[in-house]
């Protein structure tokens, strides 16, 4: 798993979390970095911040989209951007699902293990 966020806290947060519960993840801070991080460690899933500092998460995900690697990967909004167009916007841009921050564990939890 890949966890694109631009705060430290929250990313490194987020990597313990999945980790406890049993997923392999890998923290992001900055779209070229996750861009680049996805070749290499090939996640089939991201958790993605949308508000990213240069590029937002809409795009990342767009590209992602655009390449044979990411046709199957699951693409999780993690923001806290929540209003109906950010979510058709998530949607467009190829996200499986939108969670506005802070998330409920329990559905994150359910989400990463395949149960939504």
């Amino acid at each position: 798993m890949l966890i694109v966020d631009d705060n430290v806290d929250a990313g490194d947060s987020m990597v313990a979390l999945v980790g406890a519960w049993g997923h392999t993840a890998k923290v992001a801070r900055d779209a070229s970095e996750a861009l680049a991080l996805a070749v290499d460690f090939k996640p089939d899933t991201a958790l993605v911040d949308i508000g990213l500092p240069g590029m937002y998460g809409y795009e990342i995900a767009r590209r992602w989209r655009a390449t044979p690697e990411g046709q199957n990967l699951t693409l999780v909004a993690m923001t806290g951007y929540g209003p109906a167009e950010d979510r058709a916007e998530t949607r467009e841009a190829g996200f499986y699902v939108h969670l506005v921050k802070p998330a409920e564990l329990a559905e994150l939890e359910n989400l990463l293990a395949g149960e939504t």
